[in-house]
């Protein structure tokens, strides 16, 4: 019985081990109660760790690009908020030295910031004399005429500059009218609204440098000042934009007549140049992105003429860039009249003497006068006093190292006001300036050595003793062979190249490449050009203005609002 038991409990077990064949379409599961016995009954296992969740390559990397994200931004707002700060409180500066020279700068302009921004004027004390307190960005003013940019924009303090010298810089708002060049003094008026008890005085100076540019050349054609809006000052372009409405919003009285809408809306520039064809683009642009939505029924009639007296556009750039712009122009509906001469400008039209020889009085709401410029009446006074040096009708005469002709190197011109042989152009009045104001700090070296020589020598001729004398000789010879060797080297222009907005956010470049040129056109020069204005700024304050204005016009269009 014992052995029979057995053999069935050894079949019963053989039966539960062996796995049973299930249909294919059943699955068999544990019941709960079976699972749960099963658990219990089995053989503790080691327990493995648990694998951490794999981190992706990309999740990694959006942490890296996230961090450097942010660390960039916060060291970019922290510079720029310590660059500001520095700017708004420039440090102490050293007083007055009577036993320095006294430098005079006439002007603020290009060539007279240039000049300050350059100079070191720890050898020097320096005063500066201008009409104005402030720099002008001038290649931007067509801007500022349509809205582009705010007028702040785009000037800069004269003080700005002048406080962040290592010597204090004394700065007179008030306007040159006469230079002795023989006892060598400067007398100027102050000539705004509100005067105090002294409104004229007089300085001397060992140096003047005279940089007060000039103004505009109308060639005698009657009505240009009287009726035409010029492009030079900021208020000329704050004159143009107020014209530039009000002709729009007499257009739109009612009971305007087709032919008097047609005279309002037409706009004439005088000048092929740069400055004109810039503005030419800008009204362009004025027109077709902000007046179309805001003077629907009247942005269709308005009508923009280009009047060039030369054969051809922007004479200073390739064919190929005159082509490319006069073809844009072309699509653009700008019409260009070159080779026609401006007879008179009157109060609703202006007076042509066309390529065939013919007159014609074309109406027109405004005229804009971009064409030439002319000396001033204290550099035409000035020239007067040295008539045997200064011969020049188109400005003063200057040598090599920018020193006026027949003046001892004693009066240094820059700029527009001089007659050289380079083009009265911004890029040339700020490299003279530049140069100037290193050449001011070869002559103090030179100062130097000559002072050293001369008391050497004066010690020599007071010696006794023949051994010192023979050593102070020595050294004053080495001294001469130092005078010898020094020289100043003479200016060296170095064209950077041309630039020009022509509309349609279509800009043209010529610029110095290898022992050629490069000419270039289009948006990707549009581009070009913005980031070469942003860094010519002089400050960060005005780089910012600017690229601001730029976005705002972007987003939010141009101001159609007319200023009383």
């Amino acid at each position: 019985m014992m052995h029979l038991a057995r053999s069935q409990a050894v079949l019963r077990a053989a039966s539960q081990s062996r796995p049973q064949v299930l249909p294919s379409r059943v699955r068999a599961f544990p019941s709960q109660h079976q699972t749960r016995r099963l658990l219990s009954s089995a053989e503790p296992v080691a327990s493995l760790p648990t694998p951490p969740p794999k981190s992706s390559k990309w999740r990694s990397g959006a942490k890296i690009v996230n961090r450097t994200f942010w660390v960039s931004l916060l060291a970019g707002v922290g510079s720029f908020y310590y660059v500001t700060q520095k700017d708004r409180t420039p440090g102490p500066q050293l007083p007055h030295d009577p036993e320095k020279k006294t430098v005079v700068v006439l002007g603020s302009g290009w060539g007279a910031t240039s000049f300050l921004n350059t100079l070191d004027t720890t050898e020097y004390n320096v005063v500066v004399i201008s009409p104005r307190n402030f720099f002008l960005f001038t290649p931007l003013l067509p801007s500022v005429a349509v809205g582009t940019l705010s007028p702040r924009s785009i000037l800069q303090p004269t003080r700005y500059v002048t406080r962040h010298k290592t010597r204090a810089v004394k700065v007179i708002e008030a306007e040159a009218q006469s230079i002795d060049p023989v006892n060598k003094t400067v007398s100027f008026i102050d000539n705004s609204a509100i005067q105090g008890k002294v409104s004229s005085t007089t300085i001397p100076y060992d140096y003047l440098v005279y940089a007060v540019g000039a103004e505009v050349q109308t060639f005698g054609i009657p009505g240009v000042k009287e009726n035409a809006c010029f492009m030079k000052e900021l208020h000329d372009a704050e004159k143009m934009q107020r014209r530039f409405l009000d002709c729009l919003e007499s257009a739109a009285f009612p009971g305007q007549s087709e032919e008097e809408i047609e005279r309002l809306l037409h706009m004439v520039v005088v000048g092929g140049g740069p400055t004109g064809v810039e503005l030419s683009g800008e009204l362009h642009d004025f027109l077709e992105e902000d007046l179309k939505s805001w003077y629907p029924e009247l942005a269709g009639k308005i009508k923009i003429t280009l009047v060039e007296a030369l054969p051809s556009v922007l004479p200073m750039f390739s064919k190929r860039l005159i082509d490319y712009t006069m073809s844009t122009f072309k699509e653009s509906k700008i019409d260009i009249l070159t080779q026609t001469m401006v007879k008179e400008v009157k109060e609703q039209s202006v007076t042509l003497a066309m390529p065939d020889k013919s007159i014609v009085e074309m109406p027109c709401g405004m005229v804009v006068w971009a064409a030439g410029n002319k000396g001033l009446k204290i550099t035409q006074d000035l020239m007067a006093k040295l008539p045997t040096a200064q011969a020049n009708r188109r400005g003063i005469s200057i040598d090599e190292y920018m020193q006026m002709n027949g003046t001892d190197g004693t009066i240094f011109a820059i700029g527009d006001c001089t007659a050289s042989s380079h083009a009265p152009t911004a890029q040339v009045a700020q490299q003279q300036g530049s140069y100037l104001a290193r050449a001011f700090a070869q002559r103090v070296k030179r100062d130097r050595l000559q002072d050293q020589l001369q008391e050497l020598e004066r010690s020599a001729a007071m010696t006794l003793h023949d051994d010192e004398r023979k050593k102070v000789v020595e050294e004053a010879e080495s001294v001469k062979r130092q005078l010898a060797k020094f020289k100043i080297r003479p200016f060296s222009y170095s064209h950077q190249g041309t630039l020009a907005y022509i509309g349609s956010d279509k800009a043209i470049a010529d610029l110095p490449f290898l022992n050629g040129s490069f000419a270039s056109g289009g948006l990707l020069t549009y581009y070009f050009w913005r980031s070469a204005y942003i860094s010519t700024l002089f400050s960060l304050r005005n780089r910012t203005l600017v690229a601001t204005d730029w976005l705002r016009t972007k987003v939010f269009g141009r101001d159609v609002s007319r200023e009383w």
